[in-house]
């Protein structure tokens, strides 16, 4: 399904013409090269605008996947529905999904594209036992659905699955949890005011779930801003749907230290998410973030944190009980000790705020996309799917 879209904010008609004829004439040579050069296409997913338009996207995510289009999974026959244990959710859920179809179609048109939408979520699970449906899971098969049809986006959700959104799709939600704490980590490396403002609300990173596991295609209500961060993430590291809520955050910084300091009015401040984001400006800043604090140095980190943690409180514990041998004067003590560290950090948050743009500046405003691209890609192909050396033809 192809929906016509207006350039981009900001950006003058004339000069975005311009600017998009020289981008499709690079795409298109990257793709004609031989081999296609996958590198070049990974560079004009991530530059300013995207993809521009579903017919490219159509060409060049199944390359950013590694997907041939002569390999396609064959069309589900009826058994597919029948005793399988993920039916009733993923109907429920794709009946709830009415607001992330164009508005004004014709609701036979609707009803025929959720029913592909249901046999595409169930193709993919049936096809890969391994994986466990999530609630979220359908806002992002919706997206590729609408962009590139059903087969091809069976094949491109079903490797998708397999890769970016693996960890996702564990029994449990201890791999998800991880990577939502990657969000803290990289706030505190770049605003650390802020960290230690959201840290004293108690708000933890929950309110960024639905970011994370849709690619933020359950709160955005854009489509063309939806597909623009699509070609962003399926052009770079899995982990970089992480680093862009990040720079969301940041982004709201003054609106976020302006709120009382208290987990339900950050929560609700920071769960509505903007419809007006600057999004090419948010995108280079996460590409800027991701080669100033990789995912190595977030894991390192994370690793150092908790082992820190642990070591400290199992020690303060045992140094108490030596001397008092008594666990409710231990408890008692470890209040205190927690009442004291609340105390300071209040008298900390009520200073008056400074050098707050000094902070920003961290992000990498000066760094050329250009640059940041570079790095991004050259991770992107690290980690991306192994690309098959044609020997033979």
């Amino acid at each position: 399904m192809s929906l016509r879209r207006p350039p981009p904010d900001g950006i003058a008609p004339h000069e975005y013409n311009s600017k998009k004829k020289r981008k499709v004439a690079e795409i298109c040579q990257a793709l004609n090269t031989d081999p296609i050069d996958v590198a070049a296409l990974r560079r004009m997913a991530i530059s300013e605008g995207g993809l521009l338009t579903d017919e490219i996207r159509c060409k060049v995510w199944p390359k950013l996947l590694n997907v041939k289009m002569d390999d396609l999974p064959p069309a589900p026959g009826q058994e597919l529905r029948e005793d399988n244990e993920d039916y009733q959710q993923v109907l429920l859920d794709v009946r709830r999904s009415l607001r992330r179809f164009p508005p004004g179609m014709p609701d036979e048109q609707r009803e025929g594209l959720q029913e592909e939408l249901i046999d595409i979520i169930l193709q993919v699970l049936q096809r890969n036992p391994q994986l466990h449906y999530y609630q979220g899971y359908h806002d992002i098969v919706v997206t590729f659905l609408l962009v590139v049809g059903e087969r091809l986006a069976t094949a491109l959700v079903e490797k998708l699955s397999t890769h970016h959104l693996r960890d996702f799709m564990d029994p449990t939600m201890d791999n998800t949890k991880h990577i939502l704490n990657y969000l803290m980590l990289i706030i505190d490396q770049v605003n650390p005011e802020l960290h230690d403002f959201m840290q004293s609300a108690e708000v933890g990173t929950i309110f960024a779930l639905s970011w994370l596991i849709t690619w933020f295609g359950h709160v955005l209500a854009d489509f063309r801003h939806v597909v623009r961060l699509y070609d962003f993430f399926l052009a770079c590291h899995p982990l970089m749907p992480i680093y862009f809520a990040a720079v969301i955050v940041l982004y709201r910084e003054q609106e976020v230290l302006d709120c009382e300091c208290d987990m339900a009015s950050v929560h609700h401040l920071l769960s509505q998410i903007p419809q007006d984001l600057p999004y090419e400006t948010l995108i280079s800043r996460a590409g800027d973030l991701f080669v100033q604090f990789p995912p190595s140095e977030l894991a390192r980190k994370a690793a150092q944190q908790r082992a820190e943690r642990t070591a400290a409180s199992t020690f303060k514990d045992f140094e108490l009980a030596s001397a008092q041998q008594r666990p409710d004067t231990v408890l008692r003590q470890r209040i205190r000790d927690r009442l004291r560290v609340e105390e300071r950090t209040k008298s900390i948050l009520t200073k008056t705020r400074t050098n707050r743009f000094v902070k920003l500046a961290v992000m990498g405003l000066t760094v050329a996309l250009g640059a940041a691209a570079l790095a991004v890609v050259k991770s992107a192909l690290e980690w991306a799917p192994k690309f098959e050396l044609q020997i033979f033809p």
